[in-house]
């Protein structure tokens, strides 16, 4: 089984889209966000499930898309699987986080 770490960028991710949601509904942002974070539990068993993200070029990073967001993630190892961030659809990856490590694949 392999173990899902949460960064804190990711961890922030969601504090963002939690405080975002709530200004209109505090219940809706509440359950977003529990979707999200339940949602990498596929991971444990499958850290491949989620796709290669198409901006790099790298087995090793993918993502799943949950409603209208990204969580990307990094395989570390066999054993471990790191949460990189979680953002909108909408906007461009590369202006939610610092992919520069991961480039060249």
């Amino acid at each position: 089984m392999v173990k899902v770490i949460w960064t804190d960028s990711a961890i922030q991710d969601l504090d963002d889209i939690g405080n975002y949601i709530a200004k209109d509904s505090k219940r809706f942002a509440e359950v977003t966000v529990e979707r999200l974070f339940n949602s990498v539990d596929i991971l444990e068993e499958f850290p491949k499930a989620g796709k290669m993200v198409p901006e790099f070029e790298n087995e090793l990073i993918r993502e799943l898309i949950r409603g209208s967001y990204r969580i990307v993630y990094h395989i570390i190892d066999d054993f471990r699987v790191d949460v990189v961030t979680v953002h909108n659809c909408a906007r461009l990856i590369g202006n939610t986080y610092d992919f520069s490590e991961f480039e060249g694949g």
